[in-house]
C-alpha cells in the first residue's frame, strides 16, 4: 500500500476521492439516457393512456352528473308547475263550489219563499171559501130566524115566498150597511 501512495505522490497527480473516475461518469450518462429512452418510450405513454382514461372517467362522471343535476332542477321546476297549477285548479274549484252553494241557498230561498206565498194564498182562498160559506148559512140562519121573529111580532104568516125573500134581503142589506159603518169607524 504504501507503494501505491507513493507512485500516486510520484506522478504528481492529486486525485479528489469523492469523485468519481471519467469512465464511471460516461456508462452512467448512458445508462441514463438507455433508461430515459424506455421510460419516454414504452412507461410514459402507458402512464398517459391512463392518466386520459382517468380523466376523460372523471370529465365524464362531471358531465353525467351535471346532466342528472340539471334533469332534477328541471323535474323540480315542473314539479313546482305542477303544484302551482293544481293549487290553482284547487282554489277555482273552492270558488266554483262556493259559488254554486250560494246559487243553490238562493234557488232554496226562492222556492221557499214561492211555496210559502203559496200556502198563504191557499190559505187566504180557503180562508175566503170559507168565510162565503158561514156568511151563506148565517143569512139563510138568519133569514129564518128573522122571518119567524117577524111573523111572531106581525102575528101574520109571511108564507108568500116572495115577501119573505124582499124582507130577508132588506133586513141582510141594513146588517151589511150596520157592519160597513161600524168597520170605517174603526
Amino acid at each position: 500500500m504504501s507503494t501505491t501512495i507513493a507512485l500516486l505522490a510520484a506522478e504528481g497527480e492529486t486525485h479528489n476521492p469523492l469523485l468519481p473516475a471519467t469512465y464511471d461518469i460516461t456508462w452512467s450518462i448512458v445508462a441514463l439516457v438507455v433508461v430515459g429512452f424506455v421510460f419516454w418510450k414504452f412507461v410514459l405513454p402507458m402512464f398517459q393512456k391512463v392518466l386520459a382514461e382517468r380523466t376523460e372517467q372523471i370529465d365524464g362522471g362531471i358531465k353525467r352528473a351535471e346532466e342528472a343535476q340539471a334533469e332534477a332542477k328541471a323535474a323540480l321546476e315542473q314539479y313546482h308547475a305542477q303544484l302551482a297549477e293544481a293549487r290553482t285548479e284547487a282554489a277555482q274549484i273552492r270558488e266554483e263550489a262556493r259559488t254554486q252553494g250560494q246559487q243553490i241557498i238562493a234557488e232554496m230561498k226562492a222556492q221557499a219563499q214561492e211555496e210559502s206565498d203559496r200556502i198563504v194564498a191557499a190559505g187566504h182562498s180557503q180562508l175566503v171559501a170559507q168565510r162565503q160559506q158561514i156568511v151563506t148559512e148565517l143569512r139563510g140562519d138568519l133569514g129564518k130566524t128573522a122571518v119567524d121573529l117577524a111573523e111572531k111580532v106581525i102575528g101574520e104568516s109571511l108564507a108568500d115566498d116572495v115577501k119573505r125573500a124582499g124582507t130577508v134581503d132588506r133586513f141582510l142589506n141594513e146588517l151589511d150597511a150596520v157592519s160597513a159603518d161600524s168597520a170605517a169607524g174603526k
